[in-house]
Order: C-alpha cells, then sequence, then structure tokens
C-alpha cells in the first residue's frame, strides 16, 4: 500500500449527524424511478444513490439529452430530495469479465452487450463506464459507485495450480482496461468507487492493495465500503476502513448474518439460494445481522468521511418495503453529534 496512507495523521473527525441517508435504487429497478423517489422521501431519506437500471438512469439517454437529465432532477425535486451519487455496478462487471456469457446479458443494457461477442462486450462496458462519469457531472455528483469485474477471479481456488505470471496478467489487464476510464473520471472530476466484493479485481484487503498499485495509486479510484461482503470473508470491516481511509469515497449500508451453528455450510455459500437456513451466511437488512454498525460509524467519523451513507436492502426473509423504512431509522440512531470538547476536560475545573 502507498506508505503515505500508513504514515498519515489521523483527521479531526466529522459531525456524522449532518450525513445525508440516501437509499440505493439497485435493488428496486422494478420499481418506476417516480415511485422508489416516492417511497424513499415517505420514509425520511434523504436521497438516492441511483442505479443505471431500469427506468432510473438510462446512461445513454442521459448523455445525450440534457431534458433527460433534468426530468430525473425534476423527480427528486418534487419529493424533496437530492441525488448524492450514481451506481453502475452491472455494467463495471463486464468491463475485465472472463468468460462473458449469459450472466453479463441478462443484467446489460442492449446498447451494451450488443452481439454478445465478449470483447465487444467488454470495450462497450468500459464506454458506458466513461459515460457515467459524465452523466455523473451534468447530474451534479462527484461520485459513481460500481464493479470492476475481473479476469481472474476464476482462478480464486489456485487449483489446478495458476502460475503467478497469470495473476499478474489480471492486474495488468485490469489497468489497461481502467485507465482510460480513470482518465475520463480525472476529466470531469468525478471519482470511482469501487465495490469491494467477490468476484472483483479487488475483494478483500490484500487485493484492494493490488489494485491500487496496479494503476500507480491514482487519486480517481477508491472504495465504496460496503461491509456485507467483508463479514462472510472474515474480513474485519473496521480496520479495512482505517486502512484505506483516504480511499473510502462512499458507503453503502448492507448487512450479513453469520449462521454457523450447524458447521456444515462453508464460506463459498453451497449453491445454496439466498435465505436457506443451511447458508453459513445471508444478507439481511441493515441493523438485523453481525456487522459492527456502531465502531464502523465511529471509525468513518474519526478518519473525516463527510459523504453520504446509502442503505443497499437486501434480506431474502424480510419485505423490503419494511426493510427500507426501518433501515434509515436504524442508521439515523448511529448519526449522532460530535460533543464540542473532550469528555475528561471538565475534571480540570476544581
Amino acid at each position: 500500500m502507498d506508505q503515505t496512507v500508513t504514515e498519515e495523521k489521523p483527521k479531526s473527525g466529522v459531525d456524522m449527524q449532518s450525513t445525508p441517508v440516501t437509499l440505493f435504487t439497485g435493488q428496486w429497478a422494478d420499481l418506476p424511478f417516480e415511485q422508489v423517489a416516492q417511497l424513499a422521501a415517505q420514509w425520511g431519506y434523504d436521497g438516492l444513490e441511483i442505479a443505471a437500471s431500469g427506468d432510473h438512469l438510462d446512461l445513454q439517454r442521459a448523455d445525450e439529452d440534457e431534458r433527460y437529465v433534468q426530468s430525473r432532477l425534476d423527480i427528486l425535486d418534487r419529493h424533496g430530495l437530492r441525488c448524492f451519487a450514481i451506481s453502475n455496478h452491472l455494467t463495471g462487471q463486464a468491463v475485465c469479465d472472463s468468460p462473458i456469457d449469459f450472466r453479463h446479458e441478462a443484467i446489460l443494457r442492449a446498447y451494451t452487450w450488443g452481439d454478445g461477442d465478449p470483447e465487444g462486450v467488454r470495450v462497450r462496458a468500459a464506454q458506458d463506464m466513461q459515460r457515467a462519469a459524465r452523466v455523473a457531472r451534468k447530474l451534479g455528483v462527484d461520485t459513481v459507485v460500481g464493479f470492476t469485474g475481473s479476469s481472474i477471479w476464476p482462478y480464486v481456488a489456485m487449483f489446478p495450480p495458476v502460475p503467478p505470471e497469470v495473476i499478474d496478467a489480471g492486474y495488468e489487464d485490469f489497468a489497461r482496461r481502467w485507465n482510460p476510464i480513470l482518465d475520463v473520471f480525472d476529466s470531469e472530476g468525478v471519482r470511482f468507487a469501487h465495490e469491494v466484493h467477490p468476484g472483483e479485481i479487488a475483494y478483500d484487503y490484500w487485493t484492494s492493495v493490488r489494485a491500487l498499485e496496479a494503476i500507480r495509486h491514482r487519486t480517481a479510484f477508491g472504495f465504496n465500503w460496503d461491509p456485507s461482503h467483508m463479514m462472510w470473508q472474515g474480513i474485519d470491516p473496521v480496520s479495512f476502513i482505517w486502512d484505506f481511509r483516504d480511499r473510502i469515497y462512499h458507503v453503502d449500508c448492507k448487512d450479513t448474518r453469520l449462521l454457523k451453528a450447524n458447521g456444515r455450510g462453508g464460506a463459498l455459500g453451497s449453491h445454496l439460494p439466498w435465505g436457506d437456513p443451511r447458508r453459513s451466511w445471508n444478507f439481511v437488512s441493515t441493523g438485523r445481522g453481525d456487522v459492527p454498525w456502531e465502531d464502523s460509524f465511529r471509525a468513518l467519523s474519526a478518519i473525516g468521511y463527510a459523504g453520504p451513507i446509502s442503505v443497499e436492502w437486501e434480506d431474502a426473509g424480510m419485505d423490503r418495503l419494511h426493510g427500507a423504512a426501518e433501515a434509515v431509522t436504524f442508521v439515523r440512531s448511529l448519526l449522532w453529534k460530535k460533543p464540542q470538547s473532550a469528555f475528561d476536560s471538565a475534571f480540570s475545573h476544581q
């Protein structure tokens, strides 16, 4: 890791009480954008992390038609909301992935999938990520959240044996494909917040270090802190905040419940469906799992994180209307006002 990260002096902290709480719309793409905005406002959210999915945000239209961009802003304004970030997770997945197959066809827009030729898909996905930076600037936001994909994820088990040069080539492929994307982010004054997630070029601490090294630590690339994917891998999400304190560009709140009582299910999920009690872990609504939320929010305040806290709702055992409404209340309970003086300063007065 860049030595400037480990030698940096801690910041004085941020008063989290004014932190905006947003709803990530990716899990709501089956509903019209206007309806999602109405629900979010009703529940008390400050804004949205708008996913480039469904009718929520068509990046191609937004890149070409200012009236379409304004229509998104008008919907937000009608409901007293703001856009604090946009998401292009699904397209980002196709930038580096190998193989490109039926899974990608199911999640990509037709203009990105095209004829399905794998390299053509990767090129068009990279173009759409560049487009996301331009659209973010038009919407007045400075963060795009998403995935990178990975050509070496299929080798994660390292068997049959994988030579080191194959892994090296995977990081070189990432840098080759993402540096031109990040050039556009730089020109637009926008940052990319990569979600550290299995299946991506950076999915834990060490792969995050290596991803930064591959792109020479350029500042356009940082991380979306989502602890749910760290929990089941055995990664401490609080330490991750501190270790990458100059790269935490966005926060998604999703929770994970660890279910180890039966001693049978492995960390990889056993090819069992979401919510199956035989799994060793499941995603659950924010505040219902094992993420150390209070410690995490204290760490975010300590590093000076001043961006939005975005609720990403996923829970196979709970209705989303209940979960999203409950989650915003839970998150706000952790956004307390910082003290104006040290707690022990009173002892100095006789």
